[in-house]
């Protein structure tokens, strides 16, 4: 999908990608601590992994409300009391099913509050596909350098996401030729070289 500006947008058949992609990673993990911090977070990596499950449903949640002025006022998606690293992986794919679908079914036009700091901003079902993909791939990243297992997403997915998510939440940048690291340099994750 193409915006106005003829740029490549991030959409919903990314964020699948993308989501398998995690699943992936993150069973390769399996059989590690993920009570460790993850990365530079001081989360551990159960939690970060439970967030970013949280994250995701939250935007097909504020895009299913259709609510214009403000978060729908519910809570987060926590994990069950025993739910462990594989029952995360689970709920990823559940999360990410609900997300893509409430995308390609939401009406022509409809809109939702997307983000809300500093000022209420809402969008199109287009645009939800990026931010909860930003999300994911940023703190599944944190997840995997916990781990210490390898994470290295598409470039191709990497350079959409990137030029889709510019100016969000961080200050605009021009890209690279490598885009996962431009996201993370973007992120602070990682110094510019």
């Amino acid at each position: 999908m193409t915006d106005e500006m003829g740029t490549d947008r991030f959409t919903a058949a990314d964020l699948e990608e993308l989501s398998e992609f995690v699943r992936e990673r993150w069973t390769a993990g399996l059989g590690r601590d993920w009570m460790t911090p993850a990365g530079t977070l001081d989360w551990s990596c159960l939690y970060t992994a439970e967030h970013a499950v949280d994250c995701v449903f939250s935007y097909a949640f504020f895009l299913a409300s259709r609510v214009t002025d403000d978060y729908p006022d519910y809570g987060e998606l926590p994990a069950g009391p025993t739910a462990g690293p594989a029952d995360i992986i689970v709920a990823l794919r559940a999360v990410t099913t609900m997300l893509v679908s409430v995308i390609k079914t939401a009406e022509p036009g409809a809109t939702a509050v997307i983000h809300r700091r500093p000022v209420i901003e809402t969008g199109v079902p287009a645009d939800f596909a990026p931010r909860g993909g930003l999300e994911l791939i940023l703190h599944a990243y944190d997840v995997c350098c916990g781990l210490g297992v390898a994470f290295d997403p598409p470039a191709a997915l990497c350079r959409r996401l990137f030029d889709d998510t510019q100016g969000w939440p961080w200050p605009a940048r021009e890209p690279t030729e490598d885009p996962w690291s431009d996201l993370l340099v973007r992120s602070g994750r990682l110094q510019p070289r």
